[in-house]
């Protein structure tokens, strides 16, 4: 019998403390796009001297990133999205990532 409650779904230690924040820091990563952006094009532009002189990018990315990290509801956000695509998996057989790919039509 398939659980539909996503509240009912027990997560393993590993999906809690691995699975779940490495989803939380590519979302993270996302909602933060433009301070990436940001370090980035600096970094790009200094060259070896990017320890120094990105000092204010580094942190403004950081704040960004960490803010996420320490959100319980973004956690939640992530824990559900996670138990969806786990229950999708089990359903199908496929993992998300390659649900979106075309298969062969010809082999």
């Amino acid at each position: 019998m398939e659980a539909t409650n996503t509240e009912e779904i027990h997560l393993r230690h590993v999906e809690k403390d691995v699975l779940i924040p490495k989803m939380m820091r590519e979302k993270a990563k996302e909602r933060c796009a433009d301070k990436v952006e940001a370090f980035n094009q600096c970094c790009k532009e200094t060259g070896f001297f990017m320890v120094f002189k990105c000092r204010k990018e580094n942190s403004s990315l950081k704040e960004c990133l960490t803010q996420h990290y320490q959100d319980p509801t973004f956690f939640e956000e992530c824990k559900q999205q996670y138990i969806k695509e786990k229950l999708e998996f089990e359903r199908t057989g496929i993992p998300t990532k390659n649900r979106t790919q075309k298969l062969p039509t010809s082999m």
